[in-house]
């Protein structure tokens, strides 16, 4: 069992600005504005040097799963990649640290931002995902990360339209229209609303269509189970990996951690209390705590 944590190192983030060690940083986009590309290309440039601190920590901390940010490139989408003043330094340290990756068997995976809708019925909004798709793919391509599963990038359908059949449908229809950097990658992940997408609803809608894995969210289904158990709902995940080994992602609700029914149940803890069951499956856990790192170090020292 491979446990992962998400896009931020607390312990360097948290450092003064000076010294702090980040792959997120950005800017609104007055800023981007007013300063345009070679700002972004020097954000760009100290987000993809500080990836290789961050996997040399994880290196030494015994953690080789990380999601990586998808806030690598400030406002790419309103530039080409290759436009970048630093394009060549910046190629140099995603090289570094893609080869860093592979050396020690670190898996790298992302979760682009909730606005990606393959589903969408408006042609605007899909073509705006596609771009943000591409960049991931892109920024993977660069590092030399497989094209496979292995390095994933998750996304969720979004929404169900009024109707999840010719939700689904598009979803499937506009996943042909991707570039195979990101087809290779793509999965998609189980929801936390009962309206939406439960295991089955996805396998029997898109897995069967196209072909792609799914992620079990095991605190999501809780409120979308698709009259499944959590053994069965990840069961029937873990099936759609082929020879991959699959990703989960786990977390717990932050309304029992602070004892706060106040607190939206699916908002996630800062750390995890409870055992995994991983039900006998060989899976890598993608840990989503507020605390980080620091909540798997935690988890560690209670049940490894």
């Amino acid at each position: 069992m491979n446990l992962g944590y998400a896009c931020i190192n607390a312990g360097f983030s948290n450092r003064s600005k000076k010294d702090r060690i980040t792959t997120n940083r950005t800017m609104i986009k007055r800023t981007f504005d007013q300063k345009g590309i070679d700002y972004a290309s020097e954000l760009a440039l100290q987000n993809c040097t500080d990836l290789l601190s961050i996997l040399q920590w994880n290196e030494e901390s015994n953690i080789r799963f990380f999601r990586m940010s998808s806030e690598f490139f400030p406002w790419a989408s309103q530039y080409d990649l290759f436009d970048l003043p630093d394009i060549d330094e910046i190629e140099k340290a995603l090289v570094r640290a893609g080869n860093f990756a592979k050396e020690y068997g670190h898996r790298l995976t992302s979760h682009p931002d909730h606005f990606n809708k393959l589903a969408s019925p408006k042609e605007k909004v899909v073509l705006n995902t596609i771009t943000d798709l591409e960049i991931h793919g892109q920024l993977f391509d660069l590092m030399g990360l497989s094209r496979t599963p292995y390095n994933k990038l998750n996304i969720h359908v979004g929404a169900h339209y009024g109707d999840k059949a010719m939700a689904t449908s598009n979803f499937c229809k506009n996943f042909h229209r991707l570039s195979d950097a990101v087809k290779s990658r793509l999965t998609v992940e189980n929801d936390d609303k009962a309206s939406l997408y439960s295991v089955k609803e996805l396998y029997e809608m898109i897995h069967k269509e196209i072909g792609i894995p799914i992620v079990f969210d095991y605190h999501h289904h809780q409120f979308c189970t698709g009259g499944q158990t959590e053994q069965e709902a990840l069961a029937l995940a873990v099936s759609t990996w082929g020879d991959i080994k699959p990703v989960v992602h786990y977390s717990e609700s932050r309304a029992e951690e602070q004892c706060d029914p106040k607190i939206r149940p699916q908002a996630h803890s800062d750390y995890i209390q409870k055992k995994i069951l991983t039900y006998d499956q060989d899976i890598d856990i993608m840990v989503e705590a507020k605390a980080k790192e620091l909540s798997i170090l935690q988890y560690k020292k209670l049940w490894c």
